[in-house]
């Protein structure tokens, strides 16, 4: 399972993947959400569209970034927000 953090799979295209019989790609909510933004990906369809991806998607729940980044992180009952660490904007 090929990884796309930020909705992207470095040095393969899309149709190369699908040569090589890859059925499912790994993002990550977190980085996703910063870069490319979820306004942008919103914009372009979904993370599908905006990858030329028909198959499946994983993505995960951005919990690790919680622990890994509890310094730019304000957790309450109601989630957790994030200062990104990119421009310095809240981001949940």
């Amino acid at each position: 399972m090929p990884v796309g953090t930020q909705g992207t799979i470095k040095g393969l295209a899309t149709d190369q993947l699908e040569e090589i019989g890859c059925q499912i790609i790994l993002g990550n909510t977190y980085h996703l959400a910063l870069r490319p933004t979820s306004e942008l990906i919103d914009e372009m369809g979904g993370v599908h569209k905006f990858m030329n991806w028909p198959r499946a998607l994983l993505t995960d729940s951005g919990g690790f970034q919680m622990v890994s980044l509890l310094h730019l992180a304000d957790i309450t009952e109601e989630g957790v927000t994030f200062q990104s660490p990119v421009d310095g904007k809240p981001c949940s």
